[in-house]
């Protein structure tokens, strides 16, 4: 196999590690040498073809997977976290993810088999979902396909990732900052380095996961887990476990911390390299806050999380939407219009079943 690898000077290479049947193509595996060896930012999915292109690029920059010390996982994400085992397994790499969305791997693995579809379903009936899109979900909850779900046998990693934390990496300055909003336990890591191209403006390279892409917009959705009591969705159709949570507040906040830092380079796990950060982070927060304002202007009259999803503006008409993609709209939607409750901007109208939202 050809490896896809950048060298991005200064021990800092990425290797173009394929999703399989994924528009986004591949994600970015980074691999940064350190005195004790190189260490990969993400791994990439769990498929044979990525797992080859994974070790052919490490391959290519000079490396065996035997060389590997570590490995750091932006976030609990398959396409990020899905080959960290593998790694772990050909040559003892220590595996290191921040402790939120370890609770995340932990909750996913030890899930009985239908917990998950018990959830989903609780929470897309909360929403108002009709009853052809809910009837699959029935179907495979009686037939006991939730044993099949992504995520079951994901890696536990060795070491957490402590937000601020000046990583233990020999010959480096790498700085742990905590993101959360595309998912609880996102990290960013800093490289506290002179860029290679000294000429390039702001300090340091970005290693920036899902948090701040080039031309993408990450989802923004709740921050998805079962209840360990296995209670359904709360009073407001949100669900029980996490209901006072705001993934996209904790988003916009997180973006605003990274603006700050302004790094000379940004390296997502999407996409490509870029510069101006800042501009990115503005770009972004700019776009929130208008679809803020579409949600609160369709909540004039009120709706149900489901009829909010369909009537949002998407890459496409709603009709066209996969079915699973609606499932990620609607969690899109109810992040949004849960940022509008707690802005006091939108409330539940009482009464109302399945709960409706209207505009304050």
């Amino acid at each position: 196999m050809t490896a896809q690898v950048t060298d991005h000077k200064g021990g800092v290479w990425s290797i173009a590690v394929p999703i399989p049947d994924n528009p986004l193509g591949h994600t970015l595996v980074h691999l940064l040498e350190t005195d004790r060896g190189p260490v990969l930012i993400d791994t990439g999915w769990d498929d044979p073809d990525s797992w080859d292109a994974l070790v052919a690029g490490v391959t290519a920059c000079g490396f065996a997977l035997t060389d590997l010390h570590g490995v750091l996982i932006t976030h609990h994400h398959p396409d990020h976290h899905g080959l960290s085992a593998k790694v772990r397994e050909a040559g003892g790499a220590w595996i290191a993810m921040h402790a939120a969305d370890t609770a995340v791997v932990r909750r996913t693995r030890a899930a009985e088999p239908g917990q998950w579809l018990d959830y989903l379903l609780a929470k897309l009936t909360a929403a108002g979902a009709p009853d052809d899109h809910l009837a699959p979900l029935r179907k495979a909850r009686a037939t006991g396909n939730g044993r099949k779900l992504p995520g079951r046998q994901a890696a536990l990693p060795d070491r957490g990732i402590d937000p601020g934390e000046l990583l233990d990496l020999p010959g480096r300055r790498v700085r742990a900052i905590w993101t959360p909003g595309h998912t609880p336990g996102h990290v960013c890591l800093h490289l506290e380095e002179e860029h290679p191209s000294a000429r390039t403006p702001g300090f340091g390279r970005l290693f920036s996961g899902d948090h701040l892409l080039p031309g993408i917009t990450p989802h923004i959705g709740l921050y998805e887990a079962p209840d360990d009591e296995g209670s359904p969705p709360g009073p407001h159709g949100m669900e029980g476990s996490g209901e006072d949570t705001d993934p996209l507040g904790d988003y916009l906040d997180s973006l605003e911390r990274v603006g700050r830092l302004d790094p000379a380079e940004v390296l997502p796990a999407h996409q490509h390299a870029f510069t101006d950060a800042g501009g990115r982070v503005r770009t972004l927060i700019a776009h929130h806050e208008e679809r803020l304002a579409q949600l609160r202007s369709l909540l004039q009259e009120p709706r149900t999380v489901w009829q909010l999803a369909m009537a949002m503006e998407w890459n496409r008409p709603w009709e066209q939407i996969p079915y699973g993609s609606r499932n990620i709209a609607v969690s899109e939607a109810e992040a949004h219009l849960r940022r509008l409750v707690k802005q006091g901007r939108a409330e539940w109208v009482p009464g109302s079943d399945p709960v409706r939202y209207q505009a304050v």
